[in-house]
């Protein structure tokens, strides 16, 4: 009967969601970039709401300073050509404008880009989108506008995983696996269980996550599709599986099986379900991460003596784990940048606090990135500019995030602990 409940609580439990996140931007960069957004032409309700997201979205970045609305100047524009002398005393680098062309069954947004100081237009463009979709077209407006600038892709059109655990008030815990717009709204509840969910990870195409799952009794690995929530267990094998990571094609997922008594990584080839085991040593192998070329796998090891980072090459034969980790007594749960130029992971610092850190390939020394307690997960977003993890403020769980080029940011919920975060890649 235990078995049967938890199937009853997992499929009828009630999906409103109470845990909406709350994006707070705690630092952005020393030196960012000064843009002026003039509110797009067009249905003026329609045009606040797209502002408000866009410039949230670049804020977000640490890399954008958007022009107070009180301050913007009428648009000057003689023979076709704008004049730029009132922005450039303004102390701008940008100018955004556009305008919204609304049918009944579709809402567009055409939107140019100037360079100030260069005095010529960079960018012109047009989104299509339709009416009940206002942020997504909006997300995509700000990646366009984001990459015009940096020359970086944008990720405001991503979105993120996440594990939240409610406690009601006798304490017992229900488990929500959440999918959010990259910002933290538009939340979507996936699964609620009344055991633990761990270790989401996203198929390359962003239509199905794979996740720990403990309802049966016993870790084991799933895969749901998330448009029509249908899910499946990826081996029926009595034994703990968990920490699922996608190849970059989507064919295969790795896997920590226990099968022997012994944590070690297996390669499971999703067409068939054949199994190949990849490790095969004493200690505990666990938490594999592909490359982005899927040559490559990242894992924890205890193999040395305490937990370090390694990475197995698998176009060899046979191939030998090769250690990466040097610095300190604990390196954990590591993922690739998307050009391979460095690893981040989670790294105990001399203190006993544990802080996500980064080390590139060409060098042989880590560099840490944050000064919370207690942070763990991180995971990189699809353009490699920015990280989000979990971290501990007190008794409470939440998500927090910085940019390799020095922003910061916190997405705490109205509810519950958060934690175990997953980004996804580009979807459009």
């Amino acid at each position: 009967m235990r078995i049967n409940f938890l199937i009853f609580a997992l499929v009828f439990f009630p999906t409103f969601c109470f845990s909406e996140l709350f994006l707070e931007i705690t630092k952005g960069s020393e030196d960012p970039y000064k843009v002026a957004m003039i509110p797009f032409e067009g249905n003026s309700r329609i045009s606040k709401q797209l502002n408000s997201i866009m410039q949230n979205d670049l804020i977000r970045t640490g890399e954008f300073s958007i022009l107070d609305e009180e301050l913007l100047l009428p648009i000057q524009i003689i023979d076709d050509e704008l004049i730029y002398n009132d922005w450039k005393l303004l102390g701008m680098d940008y100018l955004v404008t556009g305008k919204i062309i609304q049918t009944s069954n579709s809402l567009d947004i055409n939107y140019e880009i100037y360079d100030i100081h260069k005095k010529r237009k960079v960018r012109s463009s047009k989104v299509f989108g339709i009416p009940n979709q206002i942020r997504q077209l909006a997300h995509y407006a700000s990646d366009g506008i984001y990459e015009s600038i940096t020359g970086i892709k944008g990720i405001a059109a991503t979105r993120l995983l996440y594990v939240n655990e409610i406690k009601d008030s006798k304490f017992i815990s229900t488990y929500k696996l959440m999918l959010a717009d990259s910002d933290g709204k538009n939340e979507k509840n996936l699964l609620t269980s009344l055991e633990p969910i761990i270790s989401p990870s996203w198929s390359p195409d962003g239509k199905r996550v794979a996740y720990v799952s403990f309802e049966t009794g016993m870790a084991k690995v799933f895969i749901q599709e998330i448009a029509s929530g249908k899910r499946e267990v990826v081996l029926s094998k009595d034994t703990q599986i968990s920490s699922p990571s996608w190849s970059p094609d989507g064919k295969y997922l790795s896997l920590t099986l226990y099968q022997d008594g012994n944590a070690e990584i297996y390669i499971l080839r999703l067409r068939d379900r054949t199994l190949t085991r990849m490790t095969k040593q004493f200690a505990i192998d666990t938490e594999s991460s592909w490359s982005p070329k899927g040559n490559k796998i990242l894992f924890t090891s205890g193999r040395s003596g305490s937990p370090q980072i390694y990475e197995l090459d698998l176009r060899k034969l046979n191939p030998k784990a090769k250690r990466l980790s040097f610095e300190g007594t604990y390196n954990a749960k590591a993922s690739y940048l998307p050009k391979e130029e460095g690893i981040i992971f989670v790294h105990r610092a001399d203190n006993g606090l544990f802080h996500i850190a980064l080390k590139y390939k060409k060098e042989n020394f880590i560099r840490i990135l944050t000064e919370a307690k207690m942070d763990e997960s991180p995971s990189v977003a699809p353009n490699g500019n920015m990280v989000i993890y979990g971290i501990k403020e007190g008794d409470l769980s939440m998500l927090a995030g910085f940019s390799l080029s020095g922003a910061k940011f916190k997405l705490p919920a109205s509810k519950g602990e958060v934690r175990e975060p997953a980004w996804s890649n580009f979807l459009r």
